[in-house]
């Protein structure tokens, strides 16, 4: 299983529908809003990594009003959980 977190900015107000865009990509497993330099992150996960960076590059970043994104993959040998 490949895991991604991606931190969001967005346009100011666009908030609710750049969660609402994001709750329909099967792969998003969690979408909410924060306070701070980024307006939104979500968790994706997916079988293969070519999958998660299709979704993240086509589906997540190319959704209107999106102005940045960050993406954290973590790395599986150092632990945790």
């Amino acid at each position: 299983m490949e895991i991604a977190y991606v931190l969001i900015q967005c346009d100011l107000g666009s908030e609710e529908n750049i969660i609402n865009e994001i709750m329909n990509i099967p792969e998003a497993k969690e979408v909410r809003g924060t306070y701070g330099i980024y307006d939104v992150f979500c968790k994706v996960e997916s079988d293969s990594k070519e999958i998660l960076d299709d979704v993240i590059t086509n589906k997540i970043r190319k959704i209107p009003k999106i102005r940045s994104t960050i993406t954290l993959h973590y790395i599986p040998s150092q632990g945790g959980r």
